[in-house]
């Protein structure tokens, strides 16, 4: 699992525009139970002595920072470096005028605010906190329209106007998550940049009552753009703070090769992993903890290892040539890490086995079948035939399962020989990612991470790939398919494969 979605824990608009009467400004107004937030900037609806008026519409929102802490506390998101947080809030469709070429500054509010139970966007007749003016309950804003941290601000570009928001907040949500220098969690403020904010300029050279003085302000109007706020009834459309990391597992044990000439020093290196599961579920070895291993390998006799530790080439979790012992690393919790390269000896080992040990003590011996790394006279084609092989007709929002598949070339003819003595090993593809759709309308849940985010990628291990999904991301009472795409070297193209792999969600 590797995607993680927190839903906004309060969000709601200010304003400073005029009511109907264009006379009264409904700086008082509440929208915090509302189902879309709105920003947006009006020049000049109104003249006075101060020049054109300048209305003005924010957005507050805040996630749940606690609860993002106390998961990466559990293990359930990684450490602070291997994840990133996006902001994702969605485009609302309206009847109104929709601005374009526009640019939304994203900055860290610096005071507590309390998100409100008004609901009223239109005559701004539900009032309450926060505000214009007020914060929260007999606290103003230092500010009117909200104190915000401008030092440390994102920049969002909007050409034609209805595209949604996917920002990458790693930095702030990891500042909110330390306290860095007492940095805390008051959410983000979301609002126009100054220079497409109206203009205003007072007499007195400062804000005049709820108006912002804007000297460097726009003489246009940029009205209106609206997101989907947490209240709305779209499942897929809240807005959601989304962690992804890379969490794949790349269990080379199936798919071990011996060193090649004709290949880089990476591609010659392989990986293999320790799984330390303790009833059922992944727990430290509690001698090691977090700390290394040590493997050695060694030729095969009758299925036990034999003779003296195979030499090992540098490169890996080998220091030098010829030593007898990989390290193997820490991965995660209860996962053991060892890359290693063998050379082929002049007769070729056809099982090896791993020994994992530290401090005189043997952990765990494994085995693996070694082979060449193949060569092709042209550009190999592939056409596989893939199976879910332990799909379920439905799942509950609180499962968080595994999904499998079974590989095979669709040309594939094995000899009756093959096919009584083997289990039929699938095929391991290296480079696969999965996307989630739900059937009726054809919407990406889960779209494709094929890009250096890499969180929809499949791991894989003996028994072929796999990926892990927390079904709570799937919106219930819906039917969803599982896509798979395969990367093709010889074309340097990621190509989507015709299987898919049908389920419902259901409470």
């Amino acid at each position: 699992m590797a995607i993680a979605r927190y839903t906004a824990s309060a969000d709601t608009t200010i304003t400073n525009a005029f009511e109907a009467n264009l006379v009264q400004r409904g700086t008082g107004s509440n929208m915090g139970y509302a189902d879309s937030l709105e920003i947006f900037s009006i020049y000049g609806q109104e003249s006075g002595s101060n020049g054109q008026s300048q209305e003005l519409s924010r957005a507050l929102i805040k996630f749940p920072i606690a609860t993002i802490t106390a998961d990466r506390t559990a293990g359930n998101i990684p450490v602070s470096g291997s994840a990133s947080f996006y902001l994702k809030m969605y485009n609302a469709k309206h009847p109104f005028t929709l601005p374009q070429d526009f640019n939304l500054m994203v900055v860290p509010v610096s005071r507590s605010w309390t998100e409100g139970a008004g609901l009223d966007m239109d005559e701004y007749k539900d009032l309450g906190q926060a505000n214009w003016g007020d914060a929260s309950r007999n606290v103003a804003w230092t500010n009117q329209g909200g104190d915000y941290l401008t030092a440390s601000n994102y920049n969002v570009h909007f050409a034609q106007g209805y595209e949604n928001i996917e920002l990458d907040v790693s930095e702030i949500v990891e500042r909110w998550i330390t306290s860095a220098n007492e940095f805390i969690n008051y959410g983000f403020g979301i609002h126009l940049t100054a220079s497409q904010e109206a203009y205003f300029s007072s007499s007195l050279g400062t804000d005049s009552g709820s108006v912002i003085q804007n000297t460097v302000g726009a003489t246009q109007s940029y009205y209106t753009k609206k997101f989907f706020a947490r209240s709305t009834e779209f499942f897929f459309q809240r807005p959601v703070l989304e962690v992804r990391w890379d969490s794949r597992v790349e269990d080379d044990r199936e798919n071990f090769f011996y060193s090649s000439s004709l290949a880089p020093a990476a591609d010659n290196l392989n990986s293999l992993y320790l799984y330390n599961y303790i009833r059922g579920r992944l727990v430290n070895i509690p001698a090691v903890g977090t700390d290394d291993l040590l493997v050695s390998f060694y030729s095969s006799s009758f299925g036990t290892p034999t003779g003296s530790a195979l030499s090992l080439p540098a490169g890996g979790g080998v220091v030098a040539n010829d030593d007898t012992n990989a390290t193997a690393s820490y991965s995660s919790a209860g996962l053991y890490l060892c890359q290693v390269a063998l050379t082929a000896a002049a007769t070729e080992l056809l099982e090896i086995h791993d020994v994992w040990h530290s401090g005189g003590v043997q952990y765990y011996t494994g085995s693996f079948y070694p082979e060449k790394i193949p060569t092709y006279d042209a550009a190999p084609t592939f056409n596989r035939i893939t199976s879910c092989t332990n799909l379920k007709k439905k799942y509950s929002p609180q499962d968080t399962s595994r999904f499998r598949f079974f590989v095979r070339d669709r040309n594939w003819s094995p000899t009756l020989y093959t096919v009584s003595t083997t289990n039929n090993p699938t095929d391991i593809i290296t480079s696969a990612s999965y996307a989630i759709y739900r059937t009726t309308d054809d919407y990406p849940a889960i779209q494709y991470g094929t890009g250096s985010d890499r969180s929809t990628f499949l791991s894989y291990d003996k028994d072929g790939n796999y990926f892990d999904l927390n079904i709570s991301l799937l919106e219930p009472d819906y039917m969803y398919e599982v896509r798979l795409s395969f990367y093709n070297d010889s074309i340097g193209a990621w190509q989507e494969q015709p299987q898919t792999f049908k389920f419902r969600v259901e409470e």
